[in-house]
C-alpha cells in the first residue's frame, strides 16, 4: 500500500484518537477511519472505558450513512482487541464486517497479546498492513512515517507503561522561577506562572487517573486538587480524577477541602501504622485511606517514610496509569531522586525569587556526586504565554531515596 496514503488515513484517525484524552483510562486512546475507494465510510474513537472501541464506531457510523463496510481497508492506531474485556473482541466485529484489509499504527504493547490481532485477522483471510513494515519511497516519506509511530506510541505512554509493568506511569510536574523556587518561606506561591501556563497545568490534570501531593501541602495551601477548566460545569467527578495525600501521621484536617467538598470520595490519604487511631477513625468516615507499610532506611537515624515503591504497585492494581505528583521539594525529591519519576514537566516563570529559605521544586539530600546526577531525554519545550514549559523524560536516576512525609 501507498505510504503516503496509509500516512494521510493513519494521521486522520491519530486527530480521532486524541479525542479520548483523559476519558479513556485504564483503556488507550485509539482512532479508527474506515476507507474504500478513497472515500472515508466512516470514523470513530474510543470515548470512554466500557464504551465501544475505535474500530466498532468507525464500522456503526459507516452503517448510519448507509455503507457497507464489505471490501473496505481499516485504518486503526492500534492493534485491535482480539481478546473478551468490558466488551468483545474487536477482531470479531472485524471479521464479520467482510473488511478487507487493516493497516494498523502500532502494535499491542502487551507482551502477551502483541501481534495476537495480527494472526487472528490473517487466518480469517484479511490483508494486514503494518506502518512499521511500511516502505517510503524517499527519504522525506521515511522520516514522516518513523515520526508518525513516534507520535502514535506517546499518544498511549501511560497506559503502554502500564500494561506491561502494572504500576503508572509517574511525572513530577512542578511551576517556579528560573531559579528553581516554587515559594517564598513562608509558602506563599501564587501565582508564579501566568494563566495560559496554569490552563496547561489543567490539561495535564485531565490527562492523569490521579494528582498526588504530600501533607505539607495540604496544611499549607489547602488545595482543592481537582480538574477546572473555562467550561461552567467542573469536569472532576466526570473525568474522576483521583487525589492522593501522602500524610504518614494521618495529620490531614477534617476541614480541609478535599476531605469535605463533593468529590471526597476520590480522595485517598496514605498513611502508616504509625498514625493515631483516633485520627484514622475521623479520615475514614470521609475518604478513602490506605495504611502503607513503611520504607526501610539505610541508617538507624533516618526517619522512616511511606514506601513509594508499595504504593505504586497499590494503585497499578486500581488502573491508575498515570499518577501527577504535584508535591512540595521533599515529595517531588522522593519521586525523582528515588528512581520512581519517569517524567518531569515543568513550569518556568521569567522571576527570581532567591533566598537561602525559599522553596524549592526538588529537595531532598540530593547526590553526592556530580556522576550520579538526574539526568533527561528528549526534551520538548513549549512557550505558554510570557513562561516556558518544558516536558522531557527520566534517563537514569541516582541512588533510591524515600519520602518522610
Amino acid at each position: 500500500m501507498d505510504a503516503m496514503t496509509v500516512l494521510h488515513y493513519l494521521r486522520l484517525a491519530l486527530r480521532l484518537a486524541r479525542r479520548g484524552y483523559g476519558s479513556t483510562s485504564p483503556n488507550p486512546m485509539v482512532g479508527a477511519v474506515l476507507v474504500k475507494g478513497g472515500t472515508v465510510l466512516g470514523h470513530g474513537w474510543h470515548r470512554r472505558a466500557g464504551q465501544a472501541h475505535a474500530e466498532i464506531e468507525a464500522l456503526r457510523d459507516a452503517e448510519k450513512r448507509g455503507h457497507s463496510s464489505r471490501g473496505a481497508t481499516l485504518f486503526v492506531t492500534l492493534e485491535p482487541c482480539s481478546t473478551q474485556g468490558r466488551t468483545p473482541p474487536c477482531t470479531e466485529a472485524i471479521i464479520a464486517a467482510g473488511t478487507r484489509r487493516v493497516v494498523i499504527g502500532t502494535l499491542d504493547p502487551n507482551p502477551n497479546h502483541r501481534g495476537r490481532a495480527v494472526r487472528i485477522l490473517k487466518r480469517a483471510g484479511i490483508a494486514v498492513d503494518l506502518l512499521e513494515t511500511i516502505q517510503a519511497a524517499d527519504r522525506k516519506t521515511d522520516v514522516a512515517v518513523r515520526r508518525l509511530i513516534r507520535e502514535l506510541k506517546s499518544l498511549n505512554e501511560a497506559f503502554n507503561h502500564w500494561i506491561v509493568h502494572r504500576t503508572p506511569l509517574v511525572t513530577v510536574k512542578a511551576a517556579m522561577t528560573l531559579d528553581g523556587k516554587i515559594a517564598t518561606p513562608a509558602g506563599e506561591s501564587k501565582w508564579i506562572t501566568g494563566d495560559e501556563a496554569r490552563a496547561y497545568a489543567m490539561k495535564l490534570r485531565r490527562g492523569s487517573d490521579a494528582i498526588l501531593v504530600g501533607i505539607n501541602t495540604v496544611l499549607a495551601d489547602d488545595p482543592s486538587l481537582t480538574f477546572r477548566s473555562s467550561c461552567a460545569r467542573s469536569q472532576t467527578q466526570q473525568h474522576g480524577l483521583r487525589r492522593i495525600i501522602l500524610d504518614s501521621m494521618a495529620r490531614t484536617p477534617p476541614t480541609a477541602k478535599v476531605v469535605n467538598d463533593s468529590y471526597a470520595g476520590l480522595t485517598t490519604v496514605v498513611v502508616s501504622r504509625r498514625a493515631p487511631a483516633r485520627r484514622l477513625a475521623v479520615l475514614a468516615k470521609r475518604v478513602n485511606v490506605i495504611v502503607a507499610p513503611l520504607a526501610k532506611t539505610k541508617t538507624r537515624t533516618a526517619k522512616p517514610g511511606i514506601d513509594l515503591s508499595w504504593l505504586l504497585r497499590r494503585l497499578g492494581s486500581e488502573e491508575v496509569t498515570n499518577l501527577l505528583v504535584e508535591g512540595g521539594e521533599e515529595v517531588n525529591a522522593s519521586f525523582l531522586l528515588g528512581g520512581l519519576a519517569h517524567r518531569v514537566a515543568f513550569f518556568y516563570a521569567p522571576k527570581i525569587l532567591g533566598g537561602r529559605q525559599s522553596l524549592k521544586a526538588v529537595g531532598g539530600a540530593g547526590v553526592d556526586r556530580a556522576a550520579h546526577v538526574l539526568k533527561l531525554k528528549d526534551l520538548l519545550w513549549r512557550r505558554l504565554g510570557g513562561d516556558q514549559f518544558v516536558l522531557a523524560r527520566v534517563n537514569a536516576a541516582p541512588t533510591a531515596t524515600k519520602h518522610t512525609g
